[in-house]
């Protein structure tokens, strides 16, 4: 067992309980983990200042003086105690409201104490509330560092685990710690990057002698880790490349006779991009392993189509798998159309196909005579035998688990199928690159011509007639209308009073108009029943909660008025916003919040009125919410991050990927000398972990 392995209930002042409730809080289990629990700030203690200097907008000060008196003032819960710390350029007020005995047994008028906190103005006084305080002592009277601030809990506190508690604690292992850290780095990547090496690193990362340091420190930390991310991602790619051959699809005849005579509008140059770089990996010999990502409407589908044609057209299958029966059943009639046109079979196959219409479906699908099969998870049940599936295709692909992507590929015995990856989530650049960094990337990122952009606005609840008013006008022009309330997932009835006060008003402004409701407490029976009569324009209105959000496409539905939008998140805000523009009519998006929204709630807000970009709205929402919550909870493990940020820290990931790279070209096997180095901290790591930058 390395030192790093060892427990941390066997630190002086630890013990096993303490160590039950750290491990529970924090996750720290062993020293390794106690060196990595990263401060997420440092306060700074390298200067005193003056009492004459405070100004209120300072984050911090420190300061030296003697405290004169204290009073308690007021009673209840308004009593509070107020003591006067004075310098030699003035004076300023101490304040306390809890602690109040603790505080006057401790601390005593008349010696001089170090003191530490945030100045705030109090009418024409400044004070510092709950400061820290401790005597002068000749380690701590000249000041001169950065003192880490670590993450803990209110449960840690209550048992006194502190910031600083966890600050001893790691200073201890630090100091012994340091003969056991090996570097990870090979010295020709620490140069070239002007790298710190790893012990000074480790130790500038919690207890650094200046500003330049703490940044050095920073920098090195990330760099390693999103290159050792970026090493096992490239790693499985290559290895694939290597191990798994693709099926070489050149025959072009039936896509020419499709795109000479049949291609219902012409491809934007976006959509030309990708299809030669998927054709060019299809005839290249290996298996292609491709992320497609595009806009709600930016016309991944007819794309998916093309693929289908290469494959087809040499004697192959292809099948694509939705998440939903509804999605299934769009894609199924959108490549009917297609299909039909040259001649080639295709079927659906969800849950809810009867036993007695699969078994044709399985027959022709073995025997081949069946080209093209699209599916929910059904298609992975094992009496689906495919005669030679050429290419997969899985659409929201966020929504199905490794395994059941796998599952798809293992369909062909002896050689695996193309696999091509479809999202209209956009991902932001940095977030493709890590968690769908084996794969390659293809983006289409313009709209087709004739897409007049929707605009969108944001109105206030005092708004509300003049909204009605422009619904009003827009059915009288024949148009639909969606309007959609959120869910306040906690509690069901709440969300179903809510989304029935809000039909009832809109019933009110609108008796002549009929109107379908559609939310999630409802059977789907009833479901598909409301959505088919909207789809069809029976009704005009169609009030509903979040579950429009993937898959209903209707061609006269003009307007999106979105509900208390500032309760949605922005990559929600943008796919709701995108179920609307899908004709050739001008269409509208109507963001309503109430009167006082928070800076995060504003700036969503303002990216959606400012652009319909996908990817800008992506990035500013990776700012916000940072990449687990972005990926949704299955994902977030996925990432494992200990010290990078991948809103922040994309330069360094650039970097760290084009060195990786360059490093996997050189030495595949990474069997040079220099690198031995890497090949030791990976042999160190489990093989499931996933961040292989870990101290081990």
């Amino acid at each position: 067992m390395s030192y790093f392995d060892t427990s941390i209930e066997f630190l002086k002042g630890v013990g096993p309980q303490r160590a039950a409730l750290l491990q529970k809080e924090l996750n720290l289990f062993t020293f390794g983990d106690l060196i990595q629990h990263y401060p997420f700030r440092h306060e700074d203690r390298t200067r005193f200042y003056k009492i004459r200097e405070v100004k209120e907008e300072m984050p911090h000060v420190q300061l030296k003086g003697k405290i004169t008196d204290f009073q308690i003032i007021g009673g209840g819960f308004k009593k509070r105690l107020v003591g006067t710390l004075e310098d030699e350029t003035g004076e300023l007020e101490l304040v306390w409201f809890q602690g109040i005995n603790w505080v006057m047994q401790k601390i005593k008028p008349g010696i001089e104490y170090v003191v530490f906190g945030k100045p705030n103005r109090f009418g024409n006084k400044l004070s510092i509330a709950h400061p820290e305080i401790e005597p002068i002592t000749s380690g701590n009277e000249r000041g001169g560092f950065l003192q880490p601030v670590y993450p803990v809990t209110e449960k840690l506190k209550a048992r006194y685990v502190d910031s600083k508690f966890l600050a001893r604690l790691i200073a201890d292992v630090l100091k012994s710690a340091q003969p056991q850290v090996r570097e990870t780095l090979p010295a020709s990547i620490l140069q070239n990057n002007k790298l710190l090496d790893k012990k000074t690193a480790l130790a500038g990362i919690h207890f650094p002698k200046d500003h330049n340091q703490l940044a050095a420190a920073r920098h090195r930390l990330k760099f390693e880790e999103l290159f050792y991310i970026q090493l096992r991602l490239i790693k499985m790619k290559l290895v694939r490349q290597e191990k798994f051959k693709g099926i070489v699809f050149s025959d072009t005849a039936i896509l020419t006779k499709f795109y000479k005579e049949h291609l219902p509008f012409p491809l934007t140059e976006a959509q030309k991009r990708v299809i030669r770089e998927i054709y060019a990996d299809m005839k290249s010999g290996k298996q292609m392993s491709r992320l497609l990502q595009g806009d709600v409407g930016s016309g991944k589908t007819i794309v998916a189509f093309i693929c289908m044609l290469l494959v087809v057209g040499s004697g192959a299958q292809a099948a694509l798998m939705a998440p939903t029966e509804i999605l299934a059943q769009q894609h199924y009639t959108n490549l009917k159309k297609y299909t039909d046109k040259v001649g080639i079979t295709i079927a659906l196959l969800t849950g809810s196909v009867k036993k007695s219409q699969r078994k044709p479906i399985h027959q022709a699908l073995e025997d081949g005579s069946l080209k093209i099969l699209v599916g929910t998870h059904a298609l992975l049940e094992e009496e689906v035998k495919f005669n030679k599936l050429g290419l997969a295709i899985i659409d929201e692909q966020h929504r199905f688990g490794v395994a059941q992507r796998s599952k798809l590929w293992q369909k062909n015995s002896e050689i695996h199928p193309h696999v091509l990856v479809m999202t209209a989530t956009p991902i932001p650049r940095t977030l493709a690159m890590t968690l769908y960094g084996d794969l390659e990337i293809s983006v289409i990122d313009e709209m087709p011509k004739g897409r007049k952009p929707i605009k969108t606005s944001h109105r206030y609840d005092s708004h509300r007639l003049q909204v009605n008013g422009f619904i009003r006008a827009q059915i009288d022009a024949g148009r639909q209308v969606y309007i959609v309330y959120p869910l306040i997932e906690e509690s069901e009835k709440l969300d179903l009073k809510h989304l029935m006060d809000g039909y009832e008003s809109i019933s009110r402004a609108f008796p002549d108009v009929a109107i379908s409701i559609v939310h999630g407490q409802m059977k789907p029976e009833a479901k598909d029943f409301e959505m088919a009569r909207f789809v069809k324009g029976e009704t005009k209105i169609m009030v509903a909660t979040t579950v429009i959000e993937v898959g209903v496409d209707v061609p006269n539905a003009s307007v999106m008025v979105i509900e208390s939008a500032e309760r949605f998140g922005l990559s929600q805000l943008h796919q709701l916003r995108g179920r609307v523009g899908r004709g050739a009519e001008q269409s509208y998006c109507i963001l309503m919040t109430g009167n006082k929204l928070g800076p995060d709630s504003r700036t969503r807000i303002d990216t959606m009125v400012k652009t319909n970009n996908g990817f800008e709205i992506s990035e500013t929402d990776l700012q916000l919410r940072g990449p687990g919550d972005l990926m949704g909870t299955q994902q977030s493990g996925a990432l494992d991050l200990l010290i990078a940020d991948l809103g922040k820290d994309g330069e360094i990931l650039k970097q760290a990927r084009e060195v990786a790279i360059s490093l996997l070209e050189k030495d595949p096997g990474l069997e040079r000398p220099e690198n031995k180095v890497i090949r030791l901290q990976i042999d160190s790591m489990k093989r499931t972990t996933v961040n292989w930058s870990r101290i081990s």
